[in-house]
């Protein structure tokens, strides 16, 4: 049941639906409900969410909020993300509070994960 007043769902542009959802299902074992040629909802992945057909993508460096996985075994995460298809756009890096690194999915949306 959806809490009231707080985040419950978010949305992505994507130009290709078909590889993004492949590289969810690959990279972190997503699965996606289709609604139709233009939609693709994920939940269960501690925020629910979908990806819509268009021709943009958040990246951090255009303002974009910045979605971050957490990880216990951050090596093993980024090999994942990379056999994936993903970028590496951001290689490992220490932070005050732990280490992490950015990613991009084929659909150009860019997404961290820490430890």
């Amino acid at each position: 049941m959806p809490a009231h007043e707080k985040i419950n769902y978010v949305e992505f542009a994507a130009r290709d639906l078909a590889a993004t959802a492949a590289f969810f299902e690959a990279a972190f074992g997503w699965t996606f409900t289709h609604y139709g040629p233009d939609y693709i909802a994920f939940s269960g992945e501690g925020l629910d969410g979908g990806f819509y057909r268009a021709d943009l993508a958040a990246r951090s460096e255009r303002g974009s909020a910045l979605l971050i996985f957490y990880s216990e075994r951050l090596e093993e995460t980024l090999a994942k993300v990379s056999a994936a298809g993903g970028e590496i756009v951001k290689p490992i890096f220490a932070f005050p509070g732990g280490r992490r690194f950015h990613f991009t999915e084929p659909s150009g949306n860019e997404f961290a994960v820490w430890s």
